[in-house]
């Protein structure tokens, strides 16, 4: 169930990545999300192939992974506020989603026995 949490959130983070780079969605381009979301996004897709390698410690990896997304997030959700975040409808749904979906994995993995 982690490596499902895991692959979702990557494919999320990949998703928003090539909106902001225009690959997805023309006109919704920025460049202050594209960078950290492909970031997080390479930091999930680590952590999945690890975990493929080293079952072991799923857990830790996990949330370690998880948890870097978070913190990335929570800056993301930051700079939405002060408004100089993307301020699209999308871009809000996205963070607000995402969030909930990083602390339900993140609740997995606590709940998850090694």
């Amino acid at each position: 169930m982690i490596r499902l949490f895991l692959a979702v959130e990557t494919f999320g983070f990949m998703l928003a990545a090539l909106v902001h780079f225009g690959v997805i969605l023309q006109g919704n381009e920025h460049e202050r999300a594209r960078i950290p979301e492909s970031i997080i996004a390479l930091v999930l897709l680590i952590g999945l192939v690890l975990i493929s390698f080293r079952p072991a410690l799923t857990r830790r990896i996990s949330f370690a992974v998880q948890g870097f997304a978070l913190l990335g997030t929570l800056v993301g959700v930051f700079t939405i506020i002060v408004g100089i975040g993307p301020q699209s409808a999308g871009d809000i749904v996205f963070h607000v989603c995402i969030v909930a979906l990083l602390v339900t994995g993140l609740i997995l993995t606590k709940r998850t026995t090694a």
